[in-house]
């Protein structure tokens, strides 16, 4: 076994869009690769066959599925965001959760000093926490 990676699917070519926001918004984190569709292939031109891109160090995989599906993300899987100032945690919990959905408010829940658990816009879902 070679490695294990968190794999997001997204739909309707959002992949990219994603991907630019989730590495601009975390510190330290870039896209490494980018496979596009290319003429006459399965997926729309254009659009990510296959992408990796590292947020604070984790690597993740994604892609822009070619295939309708009838399910999406699920906050039954979600990215855990440890943060070191309450002002780091608010930005990143406000910039996600921007045409996303708040499930849990930021607030003191008394595992951690400040906590939150939102949908982004792309449907993935994001646990933000500083740590007591």
């Amino acid at each position: 076994m070679e490695k294990v990676l968190p794999f997001l699917m997204f739909q309707d070519g959002k992949a990219e869009e994603a991907m630019n926001f989730y590495t601009s918004l975390i510190e330290d984190s870039r896209i490494t690769e980018v496979v596009r569709y290319g003429p006459n292939e399965a997926g729309e031109e254009g659009t990510v066959m296959q992408a990796t891109f590292t947020l604070k160090g984790q690597e993740f995989m994604c892609i822009d599925s070619n295939v309708k599906h009838q399910f999406s993300f699920t906050p039954s899987f979600s990215i855990f965001v440890t943060c070191s100032t309450e002002e780091e945690l608010d930005h990143v919990y406000q910039k996600l959760n921007e045409d996303g959905q708040a499930l849990m408010p930021l607030d003191n829940y008394g595992f951690s000093k400040k906590f939150g658990w939102v949908n982004d816009r792309f449907g993935v879902s994001w646990q933000v926490n500083l740590p007591k």
